[in-house]
């Protein structure tokens, strides 16, 4: 490593103030602060000691979903092996089946390696789409305005392409990453000062501006010609008892060996998440109990109620957990800590509103059975107004106090 810090000292002057290539100091920053931590530090009074920093927040959040990724990679190559079992080997084309079956791999679902490689083989292009565009705009605005280049954006990166189906076609994905980045985030600033979470603005663009290619209607089985009902969608029409005739059971639905996006199906995954980032101190726990809480109580309410044309109003709070995004959306974006609510007693109720949210969303609305995309974002809306009211408290409360 000594040569390699030998290599930036060497450079570092022509970046610096002054240099032949003063303009791009954001690019050399970005570089080095991947290899080193920043140099910059406070110097002046008062010092916030504390061995977080931006760098490690974001590795931390990148590790937390690791075993999403992989479940994820598994499961999509599994789904896509079973459905063309199903199809036949007519459907066996395209560059994916051709390079699986060059290697020696083949398309057997009950092989392990062979699904975890094909769903790779889905992952790869979108992600690296994702972080080639992602990063074209990163760079671009901090070279305009001549700061660094944040980490945030590689969460931002890894958390939008487990949240989107693997069928997804790599021009959307190169426009919603760049929605969510430009119209997101940088328009307000950057990393930090941002009030919307970023991937979930490209995947709400996504959605209502390509429903066809996005919506709940269609299962999200990256195979052309095997297409269906996802779980959500099956439990609208049909209630909770009509899963079982596609072979959906609350374990299977638990441990995520459904159809769904690439990383989100698996309860279990997700909750090991978010045990890590709870650990370290990354997520609010405050958050975690306040969505949980609003889940719960909104979902015992619908069923307490009951309706005899809607089928959601039975929906038990355990299945709305583990269908959907909502443990993943619990674990990676209701805990995001810039947009959601930045006092104690805020957190709780942000997240209380986000759990009412995205029960009322699916069980009132039917055209979209989802939900817990639209009820992070309206909540990241109303964060701001949270905690204005729990100061508005804190102050009343303290001068009745002093008087």
């Amino acid at each position: 490593m000594k040569f390699v810090r030998g290599v930036f000292d060497k450079i570092e002057p022509h970046f610096e103030k002054g240099g032949q290539y003063e303009k791009y100091f954001p690019l050399y920053e970005a570089v080095e602060s991947f290899f080193y931590s920043p140099k910059t530090v406070s110097t002046v009074a008062p010092h916030a000691r504390t061995y977080s920093d931006m760098k490690r927040i974001m590795i931390y959040v990148f590790l937390a979903t690791m075993p999403c990724l992989f479940f994820g990679m598994w499961n999509t190559g599994h789904q896509a092996n079973v459905a063309l079992a199903a199809i036949g080997e007519e459907a066996m084309t395209g560059w994916r089946i051709g390079l699986m079956q060059a290697i020696g791999f083949g398309l057997n679902p009950d092989n392990i390696l062979s699904s975890m490689f094909h769903g790779f083989l889905y992952f790869l292009p979108i992600y690296v789409v994702t972080m080639v565009v992602g990063l074209f705009w990163e760079i671009l605005f901090a070279v305009i305005r001549g700061h660094e280049v944040n980490e945030g954006f590689f969460v931002t990166s890894i958390l939008y392409v487990l949240i989107l189906p693997a069928s997804a076609p790599l021009w959307q994905v190169a426009l919603g990453i760049s929605f969510g980045v430009v119209i997101g985030k940088e328009v307000f600033g950057g990393t930090g000062k941002n009030f919307l979470n970023p991937a979930l603005v490209a995947r709400a663009f996504l959605y209502f501006a390509y429903p066809a290619q996005m919506s709940g209607d269609a299962i999200w089985t990256p195979v052309d010609g095997f297409s269906g009902a996802t779980a959500l969608g099956i439990t609208a029409a049909e209630g909770v008892p009509g899963l079982a005739n596609y072979d959906i059971t609350f374990w299977s639905a638990f441990w995520g060996t459904i159809q769904g996006c690439l990383g989100e199906t698996s309860f279990v995954m997700c909750m090991i998440g978010l045990a890590f980032l709870l650990v370290t101190k990354i997520a609010n726990w405050r958050l975690v109990v306040g969505c949980t809480a609003g889940t719960i109580g909104f979902s015992l309410l619908l069923n307490l109620i009951g309706s005899d044309t809607n089928p959601m109003f039975g929906m038990p709070f355990w299945w709305h957990m583990v269908l959907g995004g909502w443990a993943f959306g619990l674990a990676f974006m209701v805990t995001e800590p810039v947009t959601a609510s930045h006092t104690n007693v805020g957190r709780f109720w942000y997240g209380v509103l986000i759990g009412f949210m995205v029960v009322m969303i699916r069980v009132i609305n039917p055209a979209f059975p989802e939900g817990m995309m639209l009820a992070i974002l309206f909540a990241n809306i109303f964060a701001p107004l949270i905690d204005w009211f729990v100061v508005r408290a804190n102050i009343t409360r303290r001068a009745k106090r002093n008087a």
